[in-house]
């Protein structure tokens, strides 16, 4: 497939959820489902002071984040999609949303001691992967755990998720270290941990 060479507008996020409330089936595709089972399994038993989601869509994966986390701050582009989340979790005093543009705009609160960036990163061109390592290397606390899940087949975004994420790797080197690097048949999962101050 043919790529985009720049980064995935804003504009792009927002007419997906415009066109339909779920346009990537969160809440019912079994992918989905047992990606976000995996994604808090490999988080193991650990609680989180202050929690970062980036592009959190619908709140899908945000509303079984809260239950790791005392403070949660999930944040997208898209206003539809936040309307959608916000909604999703009214019921969770800790969680609340932001709209930001990330990497080019980054949320207050920092540092954080889990960031999640589920099926993020292959939305970023070259540029916008560079400038996400060094913004997440800011706002990741000491002893903080970032979380990374990605498909891994074909797409036509500016990454694959394999190139996002390694590209991600590289440019953080000597920042994080890698605890857990897991491979099922359409995804990637990565977790990785700022040494501790």
């Amino acid at each position: 497939m043919t790529r985009a060479r720049d980064s995935l507008p804003p504009r792009y996020f927002e007419e997906m959820f415009a066109g339909t409330p779920d346009p990537w089936e969160f809440e019912t595709s079994p992918y989905e489902q047992a990606k976000y089972a995996h994604t808090i399994a490999a988080l193991g038993d650990r609680r989180y002071r202050k929690a970062l989601e980036i592009g959190c869509a619908n709140g899908v994966l945000t509303q079984r984040l809260a239950s790791l986390c005392e403070d949660l701050m999930a944040i997208d582009v898209s206003e539809t999609a936040l309307a959608s989340a916000d909604a999703r979790c009214a019921a969770l005093p800790a969680v609340h949303f932001a709209r930001l543009a990330f990497p080019g705009q980054t949320p207050h609160g920092a540092p954080f001691d889990l960031i999640v960036l589920s099926e993020v990163a292959y939305y970023w061109d070259e540029a916008d992967l560079a400038l996400a390592a060094c913004r997440l290397l800011d706002l990741l606390a000491p002893g903080g755990d970032l979380i990374l899940v990605h498909w891994t087949g074909e797409t036509d975004y500016p990454q694959t998720g394999d190139g996002a994420v390694d590209a991600l790797q590289r440019a953080m080197a000597g920042g994080v270290q890698a605890v857990l690097q897991e491979r099922q048949a359409q995804y990637r999962l990565d977790l990785w941990r700022r040494p501790p101050a």
